[in-house]
């Protein structure tokens, strides 16, 4: 009878032992499971990330439609329009006053004034087109930038979690230290699910 109890004991014993190694090494395979399930995640987030900054930066808006933000591709292009069409018309205008300045200069019969400014008004008018137009590059360099930043931002915060279990509250707070003087302040409590 003992013989049999101990049998009985050590097969438990035996079976508990694995049981608990089937455990331990499941909840292994869970935990690996969702440690690469996460790096799966934070791989295609930066890579969506630098696709949708590449694409904006080849063609601006590209990365607006990929992220599908399609409301944003036609404010890029429209932005960049204004700006060229601003920055073309300024550079004509440029040219225009330069030429007539050099015909006033240059000992050729043939080239004539052909507005009725003087050289300093020419010289004038010659400097405020070329301040818009360089302004007009600037500008076209700034929304291409932006361009590209805001593709990559949206592309980062499509998984952002913008559930109903987010709180913040703003409360305000007031102590005495030990002089018994009043302190106050705020605090700021954000809780997540």
């Amino acid at each position: 009878m003992k013989i049999l109890q101990l049998y009985i004991l050590f097969f438990v014993c035996v079976c508990s032992s694995v049981q608990a190694q089937y455990d331990d090494s499941l909840k292994n395979k869970i935990r690996k499971d969702s440690i690469y399930a996460k790096q799966v995640l934070k791989k295609a987030i930066y890579s969506s990330a630098r696709k949708a900054s590449i694409m904006s930066a080849c063609l601006p808006g590209l990365g607006q439609i990929y992220n599908k933000k399609y409301w944003k591709a036609p404010i890029v292009y429209v932005a960049l329009g204004g700006i060229g069409y601003w920055g073309i018309t300024n550079q004509i205008k440029y040219k225009y006053y330069s030429n007539n300045l050099k015909a006033i200069y240059d000992d050729n019969e043939s080239t004539i004034n052909s507005t009725l400014y003087t050289s300093d008004q020419l010289i004038t008018q010659k400097r405020y087109y070329r301040k818009y137009r360089d302004m007009a590059v600037i500008l076209g360099a700034l929304v291409y930038l932006v361009n590209i930043i805001d593709a990559n931002v949206d592309a980062h915060l499509k998984t952002f979690d913008v559930s109903d279990d987010l709180s913040l509250q703003l409360n305000p707070y007031s102590n005495l230290d030990y002089n018994n003087k009043l302190q106050a302040g705020l605090t700021l409590k954000l809780k997540f699910k």
